[in-house]
């Protein structure tokens, strides 16, 4: 008898039945509870987007609010260009892609056809610019230099140029008052990318695809206080385009300005004085009447305000022209300002170059000696040379001096007072086998000084510099040793035999390194903007500041003012007695010691100069020069790399700074009329509606 049921199925075929079954009501249950969440749940909202497929937008850009110097003169505003752009989408939508629409264009600019096509291509990781790396679908500026005529041209034949705009644009531009340039400080603007819209969708600050970016400067650090908001016009159109309403309209709301501590008389002669003692240390000639032939390849200056930390000038060199950004950088330009030939002048040297300090480091050596319990006025062999084994450590220009204090080892700069102070605190911290807490007063004192990290200026991307204490030598131990070990030969070349010794001992602070370290040399590197605050400091009475740029946010109707108030961050590690000690020496510095060949006929009694002369050694190249100084008001240091001695090459630069702000002739006579900055800016620019302001 058979076992197939009257149906004529089997259990096989009836289970196969009932999983279908299964399969195909869950199928229906997800459907259904998708539609339910569509229309239900969300319906509103997606009924709300569909409503605004019928609104177009139309933005107006913000004004950028400007970026003013201390008396109110533009440094970063804005101006109206003729500005001709391309859609990228309707050239897509022709045969050729848009080529000879964008050929026609070139000829009408007078510009090379391959940089307009160019300019309208996207930028990825393989595109080098020109190139666009804004929104595709946002008209992409060609150029912001279009005359009247051209302007026009193009306008009255639509036919020649479809998807080509030519209208009247505010662009940024960066205004040069009394010739100051002030690139580094103020930054460049490039449009906002899909990605930062994006990650700022739900932020307060959204962007919008029309919006340009601060990338560097004070445009990028303040960016959100000067983008201000952009204005939004919503048309309502049918399904053919037409406009048939205005839905919602939001005015455009101008960007805050910017007043900044940044003085452009100062700044145009810190940037002028830079550059001519660049100029001159490449011809230098020594003592013998030889010629030098130093690079001086580099170089940056900071002027602060002692009492505040605030920043009157910084300039940096070489340097470039911020207009080069606006409307979009041509690839010329790009190119000369990331080539290696031109030496990257995009770097802000005063807070990103990183150099061994040499003697301007030595307040930090004195402070620590002191501090270790060598008394400031005891007396200390100043021999020419300092030997260690079989190693000898000269003094600059191996002159000594006989026995004198650490306040005359300041005046004269002789580095061999510190070579034994340190030498004798690294055996009494155990030499290469340190006991359990070494004192290590030198690196501590380092870093209570506020080196080997960022000072928190008001600029982006600065550097921290370097304490080479011991936690450093072991982390860069540990992060170099395969290569050591792989490199090093006992008997090899000179560079082979420093990686063997490190592969075996590259974790260990050996008796050198302690030596060099207390004259700044070694491992130790500062930045220009590190060492103005270190001599702020002591000039103020020992407060360490945190530099800043940004002096006040004011709306564009002036109605608004929030003013950026001076942040303090510590004291120095030294008593009142101590700085009136080391004060007294760096005035001696000015006087009768390293710098006095640079500064005869200074007016020492009304206006006191201190100073620290530096001249670093740096393996491979020539040496750095270093000038650091103060007076009642301001710290000014400078630097220049390749650039011979700190009181040779700096230091004429410096004093010629000075004689600008305080109204002084090479012979020390002042002329208050002619002094540009006698005192510091108490008060704020007033600015006015109409984008004028006065002292």
């Amino acid at each position: 008898m058979s076992n197939i049921p009257e149906t004529g199925r089997t259990p096989r075929v009836q289970n196969r039945l009932v999983v279908i079954q299964v399969v195909v009501f869950s199928l229906l249950l997800t459907l259904g509870g998708r539609l339910w969440y569509l229309q239900i749940r969300n319906g509103q909202e997606y009924t709300d987007e569909a409503k605004n497929n019928h609104v177009q937008q139309v933005v107006q850009p913000a004004v950028r609010g400007s970026i003013l110097d201390a008396r109110g003169v533009p440094l970063a505003d804005n101006a109206t260009h003729l500005v001709v752009s391309a859609s990228r989408t309707e050239l897509l939508t022709m045969k050729d892609k848009g080529k000879a629409v964008l050929t026609r264009l070139a000829e009408v600019l007078g510009m090379d056809p391959q940089e307009v096509v160019d300019k309208v291509r996207l930028c990825d990781a393989k595109t080098p610019q020109p190139c666009w790396n804004g929104s595709p679908y946002q008209p992409i500026p060609v150029s912001d230099e279009a005359t009247t005529e051209q302007a026009l041209h193009i306008r009255e034949h639509p036919g020649d140029f479809p998807g080509i705009t030519a209208e009247p644009t505010a662009l940024r531009r960066y205004a040069a008052p009394d010739q100051a340039n002030t690139s580094q400080v103020l930054g460049y603007l490039s449009p906002v990318t899909d990605e930062e819209i994006a990650k700022a969708k739900k932020s307060d600050s959204p962007y919008l695809r029309s919006d340009q970016v601060g990338r560097s400067g004070l445009e990028r650090t303040y960016d959100k206080e000067l983008r201000g908001k952009a204005g939004i016009t919503r048309y309502e159109v049918d399904n053919l385009g037409r406009v048939t309403g205005q839905a919602h309209s939001d005015r455009a709301q101008p960007g805050s300005n910017i007043v900044t501590s940044i003085d452009a008389r100062v700044q145009a002669v810190a940037e002028r004085e830079l550059n001519n003692a660049m100029i001159e240390a490449r011809k230098t000639f020594d003592k013998n009447n030889t010629r030098r032939n130093y690079e001086a390849d580099s170089g940056a200056v900071v002027v602060m305000e002692a009492k505040t930390g605030r920043i009157v000038a910084m300039a940096s060199n070489p340097t470039y022209d911020p207009n080069a950004w606006v409307g979009g950088i041509s690839a010329k330009d790009y190119a000369s300002l990331t080539a290696k030939e031109s030496n990257y002048p995009l770097l802000n040297r005063a807070i990103q170059a990183q150099a061994a300090p040499g003697s301007v480091f030595k307040v930090v050596s004195s402070t620590a000696a002191v501090n270790a319990g060598y008394p400031f006025d005891r007396r200390y062999p100043c021999p020419s040379s300092y030997s260690v084994g079989n190693q000898t450590f000269t003094n600059f220009e191996s002159q000594g001096y006989g026995d004198i204090t650490i306040g005359r080892a300041l005046e004269v700069s002789c580095d061999t007072v510190y070579y034994a102070i340190a030498d004798q605190e690294w055996k009494k911290d155990g030499g290469i086998n340190p006991k359990k807490n070494p004192n290590d007063w030198f690196f501590k004192t380092a870093h209570e000084f506020g080196l080997g990290k960022a000072t928190g200026v008001d600029l982006p991307n600065e550097v921290p510099g370097r304490v080479p204490d011991r936690k450093w030598k072991q982390d860069f131990f540990e992060a170099n040793k395969a290569a050591w070990c792989r490199d090093g030969k006992k008997n090899g070349s000179f560079a082979e035999k420093i990686a063997y010794e490190n592969c075996r001992q590259g974790n260990q602070m050996r008796e050198g390194d302690a030596i060099n370290y207390s004259i700044g040399q070694g491992d130790t590197l500062v930045t220009p903007i590190q060492m103005a605050s270190v001599y702020a400091a002591i000039a103020n009475g020992g407060t360490l500041h945190q530099p800043s740029i940004g002096k006040a946010i004011v709306s564009a109707d002036g109605t608004s003012v929030q003013e950026i108030a001076p942040k303090e961050k510590g004291r120095l590690p030294m008593d009142a007695e101590l700085r009136d000690d080391i004060d007294e020496a760096l005035a001696s510095v000015a006087t009768t010691g390293s710098a006095a060949w640079r500064f005869g006929g200074w007016p020492q009694k009304q206006i006191p100069m201190h100073a620290k002369t530096g001249t670093a050694e740096v393996q491979g190249k020539q040496t750095t020069s270093w000038f650091a100084s103060y007076t009642e008001d301001y710290s000014i240091v400078m630097t220049i790399s390749q650039g011979g001695t700190g009181s040779g090459a700096s230091g004429p630069a410096v004093r010629k700074i000075y004689e600008a702000m305080y109204g002084l002739d090479p012979t020390g006579k002042q002329d208050l009329a002619k002094a540009l900055l006698p005192k510091p800016a108490t008060e704020l620019p007033v600015l006015r509606p109409d984008e004028t302001s006065a002292p």
